[in-house]
């Protein structure tokens, strides 16, 4: 597995799943300085700023991967510019040295509210550029399944979801949707398939 974006918040949580049952994660970091959390998680850090980074240089990091996650972002205090750069630019470009190596299973990390106005312009930059995103990756012939979860927090995973093609405003602990990642990459019926998730009353195992 390799993961863009390897230092995010759900992206470690994701790693650390993946490394306790076995499974090797290369994780895509752009500050030498994430390293440690990451070899913490169980993962292999590799320096790679999408932002500046060519298709051939990425795909050589995918090389002989199982399978792919873009859990990138520009992260809360980025200005409108950046959200194209990393939401929309980004993902294109993981997903198009994903092509290039090889790797057809590929899983995105986007967020509710695709094609709301919000009358912030950098949030509603934000949901621009993750719906390009999404639209990018389904005209590609990858094994893609988006998940769209509702507002993060950092409360303790409960294992209790709600997840569908679209479910009520939420709240969803980063630790569920970990969880929910490595189930949709167990599950192959999941390709092609756009899921939204909040927390709710169903165990993950159940929802997928």
């Amino acid at each position: 597995m390799v993961i863009a974006g390897g230092h995010g918040k759900i992206a470690l949580l994701t790693t650390r799943l993946l490394a306790r049952r076995g499974d090797e994660v290369v994780s895509l970091v752009r500050n030498p300085d994430h390293f440690p959390d990451v070899r913490d998680a169980g993962g292999t850090p590799v320096l790679c700023d999408l932002e500046t980074a060519d298709r051939a240089s990425v795909a050589e990091h995918l090389e002989g991967a199982d399978a792919a996650l873009f859990a990138a972002g520009a992260g809360p205090g980025s200005g409108v510019a950046r959200k194209d750069t990393v939401d929309r630019a980004a993902s294109a470009l993981f997903a198009s040295a994903a092509e290039q190596a090889g790797v057809t299973r590929f899983v995105q990390i986007s967020t509710t509210g695709i094609g709301r106005t919000t009358g912030d312009e950098v949030f509603d930059a934000y949901l621009k550029a993750k719906g390009e995103a999404e639209d990018d990756l389904k005209a590609r012939p990858l094994d893609w399944t988006i998940l769209r979860p509702g507002r993060l927090t950092d409360d303790p995973g409960t294992g209790l979801v709600e997840l569908a093609d679209t479910v009520r405003r939420g709240d969803v602990p980063r630790a569920d949707v970990a969880a929910v990642v490595v189930k949709l990459l167990d599950t192959p019926t999941t390709v092609g398939r756009t899921y939204e998730l909040v927390s709710g009353s169903t165990p993950i195992e159940d929802a997928v």
